[in-house]
């Protein structure tokens, strides 16, 4: 039975957790029976944001897995609620059994499930993990990051390089736009003021601002403001849930005067923020955390693989970390990726 479109809003955003508008609930178990060898197995790989280069890497090494297990690997863009249960839609008339998801809103993590559930599609989160009406954590499989450690070497880089520069805390503050409504991004900028305040930066001088989205934009708007209030720092620590809300920071920085020598920003994901990294002389943008889209991406894609092929079951929930970046070694490390 198909769920009547005219409700559709209504099932993204009020399913919380229960089985929209008599659509079959999904079970996510590993199944007790194999795919048979002739039949061909086909995997969706919805993500929010397909022109970022962190979600064309993921497809990239996505597609690498299907080449060498010989599955069809359907890829696809969900930048709304609307877009991602059209699009499941649309894998189910492809006659997929399984789908790998970056949510636009983790919180249509129940009618994601659901919507899959009607086509027996198993489901695995990458990068953002679903919640439930609760603001919960689902118990979907799913591969993360380790939010919070890879704030922790934010935050710990940027202390490094503040002292290698000698910069007195007086004179000194950090600007961090937050982005509070997705989970990973207030783990990961709390896990940077957390490992500044450890090493004995002073927590007065730590200066947040929401960002209205996750994009570079955003982020020079939220630090535009921190900028107008605080004119009489000297130095600035830049930090942010990923590259785009530093780059953003940076920029603002700029326009307010501040040079390279007096900013030291430091992103997460070591995608955009090479464009940095590029070019002739050093910007405010000093380093990066990498993190793998080739694990976020050709793992999430083996495991879904076998689960379907084989009845393996994936674990649960898998986490990875990162690598610092800087412009010194970032060819040498994104080449040993995979990324260049």
């Amino acid at each position: 039975m198909r769920c009547d479109k005219r409700f559709l809003s209504a099932a993204i955003f009020l399913c919380l957790g229960i089985i929209p508008f008599g659509c079959d609930k999904q079970s996510n178990s590993a199944s007790s029976t194999t795919q048979p060898e002739n039949s061909p197995i086909v995997i969706g790989f919805i993500v929010k944001m397909p022109d970022q280069p962190w979600f064309q890497n993921e497809w990239k090494f996505a597609q690498q897995a299907a080449d060498k297990d010989g599955f069809s690997l359907v890829k696809l863009g969900g930048t709304d609620g609307e877009q991602v249960l059209s699009q499941i839609d649309n894998l189910g008339a492809q006659g997929a059994q399984g789908l790998i998801i970056c949510t636009p809103d983790v919180r249509l993590g129940p009618a994601i499930i659901a919507r899959a559930g009607k086509y027996d599609m198993k489901v695995f989160s990458v990068d953002d993990r679903f919640i439930d009406g609760s603001g919960n954590p689902m118990d979907e499989h799913h591969m993360g990051i380790s939010a919070r450690a890879i704030g922790h070497m934010v935050g710990d880089a940027l202390w490094d390089e503040m002292q290698k520069r000698g910069w007195n805390p007086a004179d000194t503050a950090a600007a961090i736009p937050t982005y509070e409504e997705l989970p990973t991004a207030h783990d990961r900028t709390d896990g940077a003021i957390e490992e500044l305040v450890a090493k004995g930066f002073p927590k007065d001088r730590i200066f947040t601002a929401p960002q209205k989205q996750a994009d570079e934009p955003s982020g020079r708007d939220a630090a535009n403001i921190l900028l107008v209030q605080h004119q009489d720092v000297k130095n600035w620590l830049a930090a942010g849930m990923n590259d785009e809300a530093v780059l953003g920071t940076v920029r603002a920085m700029e326009d307010h005067g501040y040079t390279a020598d007096h900013i030291i920003g430091i992103g997460i994901g070591g995608d955009t923020g090479v464009s940095d990294f590029e070019k002739p002389s050093p910007t405010g943008f000093f380093a990066s955390v990498l993190i793998s889209p080739k694990r976020h991406g050709f793992e999430t894609a083996e495991f879904m693989y076998h689960w379907i092929h084989d009845g393996v079951e994936p674990p649960k929930e898998t986490l990875t970390t990162g690598i610092l970046i800087t412009r010194d070694n970032y060819q040498e490390v994104r080449k040993e990726q995979g990324l260049d």
